[in-house]
């Protein structure tokens, strides 16, 4: 018999192919008798071929594509039967693998593009979400972070990962939301690359790293969050007892720095009041209980969080000289003739700049007197080349906390012509110019 000529077929198609694809050929060959053979497709997949001759091909249109997502296995599955004298001879098993194409989006689970919070404190570096992808066609993906958002605030280490990291700090008080757009790309050979987006919407929760302030705040400098505490007044006489007290600019009131938190504030009096005032703890008014000796008060209440870090000078002792003159002021200067400027960082601070801060010598001297800036300023015509002077203590204080910190100031005085020592080990590296028109100004206010 003809039919037993042929056999199983095993092949691959892939997907997308069009209508008419070739898929096998057929292994009963033509003979006196092959008007006698009929063959014809059943099985599962059989309405995806049709016969040619002695040739099977894909039977696709435009209205139905092979896809291999959609096919079960990804292998179609059919029977070819040869009839002889409307008799089946034989059974031939059609085994066609849909070879697999990157014609897929790949999509985000929803599940990690929702919505979430962040605090401001969460430290730079660290993951702070994870987004992921699939792709029908299980190609790998890789994640990008879009530079039209907030991309700045992020950053993707490991594309492959879709974790984020914290590129640079938070701060609620300048955002308090940010929008980032992730997109996911699938990573193949072919010619088009698959990729689709998402918008991710953050919120940033409020961190306690914010002093508390009385109201009016007057910023110490535009766009830094830091207030000048104002000085309340007010004018009493002698018949005002057990009444509340009127103030300029207003009535005494401060709030959190941390207005995503607004916690409860504490007033107390720090000065010495002799016991003629009280306030109320919560509220911050103040009342008279006492009849008083004098017709003015001024009131100066301060409310702090404790200090996490003290101010502190970058050295315990400070070189300086001075050359010999017979002007009545001049700067003392350090190693490589740089200005002497003796100041102390504070880590409360995120410049390390503490507004609060005030320099003063101790005990006092005569000779010396040091700026707000903390560069020293010298007598000059009243020294003598050759002296030497240790001030024992440079002390910088923080008005706000009553923190102090001290260093000493070795000073020699050159004579005239000797030039200032360069210095070892680049000292002069710790000390920063000062411009010489604020120096200028600091000697003309010592004469």
């Amino acid at each position: 018999s003809l039919c037993r000529e042929g056999s199983d077929i095993f092949t691959s198609v892939r997907e997308n192919s069009p209508t008419g694809e070739f898929i096998s050929s057929i292994n009963i060959t033509a003979g006196p008798r092959a008007n006698t053979i009929r063959l014809c497709l059943s099985g599962r997949n059989a309405n995806w071929f049709y016969l040619e001759g002695r040739t099977i091909r894909l039977n696709s249109s435009v209205f139905r594509v092979l896809d291999r997502e959609q096919v079960e296995g990804s292998v179609l599955i059919a029977e070819l039967i040869c009839y002889e004298n409307d008799i089946i001879q034989g059974n031939y098993r059609i085994l066609v693998e849909i070879l697999n194409e990157n014609d897929n989006k790949p999509n985000f689970l929803l599940e990690t593009i929702q919505p979430f919070t962040i605090s401001e404190l969460t430290a730079v570096n660290s993951v702070v979400f994870t987004v992921k992808a699939v792709d029908a066609d299980g190609d790998m993906i890789s994640y990008i972070i879009d530079p039209s958002s907030d991309a700045e605030f992020f950053r993707i280490d490991l594309p492959n990962t879709g974790k984020v990291v914290l590129n640079k700090p938070l701060d609620y008080e300048t955002r308090t939301h940010l929008q980032l757009i992730m997109w996911a790309q699938v990573e193949s050979n072919t010619v088009d690359k698959f990729n689709t987006s998402a918008v991710l919407n953050i919120n940033i929760e409020d961190g306690d790293d914010q002093y508390p302030h009385f109201l009016p705040c007057t910023p110490v400098s535009p766009g830094v969050p830091v207030c000048m505490n104002p000085t309340y007044t007010t004018n009493i006489t002698q018949k005002h007892q057990d009444v509340g007290l009127d103030f300029s600019p207003g009535p005494i009131t401060a709030e959190d720095g941390d207005k995503g938190i607004n916690a409860p504030l504490t007033y107390t009096i720090l000065s010495d009041d002799q016991g003629r005032f009280t306030i109320n703890n919560t509220t911050g008014e103040i009342q008279v209980d006492d009849r008083l000796k004098y017709s003015v008060a001024s009131v100066l209440v301060r409310v702090l969080y404790e200090n996490a870090f003290p101010p502190a000078f970058n050295r315990t002792t400070y070189k300086g000289f001075i050359i010999q003159s017979s002007s009545p002021a001049s700067i003392v200067s350090t190693y490589g003739n740089q200005v002497l400027q003796v100041q102390v960082s504070d880590r409360d601070f995120p410049d390390g700049r503490n507004p609060n801060i005030h320099y003063l010598l101790h005990p006092p001297s005569e000779l010396y007197q040091v700026t707000k800036e903390g560069v020293l300023i010298a007598k000059t015509n009243q020294l003598r080349a050759f002296d030497r002077q240790i001030l024992q203590q440079v002390i910088a204080r923080d008005e706000e906390s009553g923190e102090e910190v001290s260093a000493s100031v070795d000073i020699e005085v050159l004579q005239r012509g000797q030039a200032v020592p360069s210095g070892a080990f680049k000292e002069q590296q710790l000390f920063g110019d000062v411009d010489s028109t604020l120096a200028g100004g600091i000697a003309v206010l010592i004469l």
